[in-house]
């Protein structure tokens, strides 16, 4: 038994914890119907279009900025956010379009951000790196690797003052473990008992650096289970097991009031970000990964299990089409932020006055 194994079966194992006490997720904050397999394939595929045509924007410079896409990781957003509660928060990296999705957070909305548009779900002022919506209880969106930690901590720890049932779900990628961030985040949440669901989606590379170049232990889940929480791995390319693994976890921070780790190891088949070339892993190492797709592995699953007809699949993909056609058109039509309105929501210094 590894000591991953060993601290699940002392940890959640002897805790006995009761699943059907989680939320399902499908309230208004999260996207409808992402419960069954059916609906969740869909929740990926809605995921992956979007980040396509994402690319294709970008590509002819009719968005700009920085753009780090998921395609690869679809799983990791919809079976963990998915399985969120209305009241629970999440906070997540510059890798976020998946989760926001998963989130509820409409297409069109994330789309105007693309563009930089006043309609965008941070007005315009964030682009892809910075998606936000309180609404959603969804706290972006950060640029700067393991920045949404502390954030979560606070968030876990406002809501354990007030005496909130909610979970903080965080989501951070593997190059955050080099950080100081994880180190102090993952401590205080241990130390203060704080309700928070670490998901870390170990794609192997931070940024151009492999995990074994960067870490002399590469196994995570040993590693945050060294600060006394609940810990394990999970095959981050099967969008059911992401399921199962994150409301077992959610239902013993619930019942514990402890933090708690999950590992998804995944795989993103694009490169760290669009000005990235990639030049850092083999292709044969991409393709064999893309043989672990989640959507269409799961397609024919559920095709093989009379569950779903190839006639549906085409059906959601003709609605997708359309949503983002939509969203491209409206985000297009959108105004800019005003110039007199660029000074809203920033504070002078003392004694020089203030704007609202």
């Amino acid at each position: 038994m590894t000591a991953t194994e060993q601290n699940v079966t002392e940890g959640v194992a002897t805790e006995q914890v009761a699943t059907e006490q989680v939320s399902s997720g499908q309230g208004p904050l999260a996207t409808p119907g992402t419960g069954s397999a059916v609906d969740q394939l869909r929740a990926m595929l809605r995921i992956r279009r979007f980040e396509e045509k994402c690319a294709e924007l970008y590509s002819a410079t009719r968005i700009r900025g920085f753009l780090h896409l998921c395609i690869g990781e679809e799983a990791v957003a919809v079976g963990v956010v998915g399985a969120l509660a209305d009241e629970d928060a999440v906070v997540s990296t510059y890798r976020e379009h998946g989760h926001a999705l998963a989130r509820g957070v409409p297409m069109g909305s994330i789309m105007a951000e693309m563009f930089g548009r006043a309609t965008g779900c941070s007005g315009g002022r964030g682009g892809s790196m910075h998606l936000f919506d309180i609404g959603r209880r969804f706290y972006g969106g950060n640029a700067v690797v393991a920045g949404g930690l502390p954030v979560a901590v606070g968030l876990a720890l406002a809501d354990h003052l007030t005496g909130s049932p909610a979970v903080t779900a965080c989501l951070f990628g593997d190059g955050a473990f080099a950080e100081g961030e994880w180190h102090e985040s993952a401590n205080l949440a241990a130390l203060w008992h704080l309700p928070v669901l670490f998901c870390c989606e170990n794609n192997r590379y931070a940024m151009g650096t492999s995990l074994a170049r960067e870490h002399a232990q590469i196994d995570l889940a040993a590693r945050a289970a060294s600060y006394g929480m609940v810990s394990w791995a999970v095959d981050g390319m099967d969008v059911t097991q992401v399921r199962e693994a994150t409301t077992k976890a959610l239902a013993y921070v619930r019942d514990s009031g402890q933090p708690c780790f999950l590992e998804l190891r995944t795989y993103r088949f694009r490169a760290h970000s669009m000005y990235d070339p990639d030049r850092y892993r083999e292709p044969a190492e991409v393709e064999q990964w893309k043989q672990s797709d989640p959507i269409p592995h799961l397609t024919a699953q559920l095709i093989h299990d009379g569950l779903l007809s190839p006639g549906r699949v085409e059906e959601w993909e003709r609605q997708i089409g359309q949503e983002l056609a939509d969203a491209i058109t409206a985000a297009e039509a959108a105004p800019v932020e005003p110039v007199e309105d660029l000074t809203r929501h920033l504070t002078t210094r003392a004694g020089a006055g203030s704007t609202s």
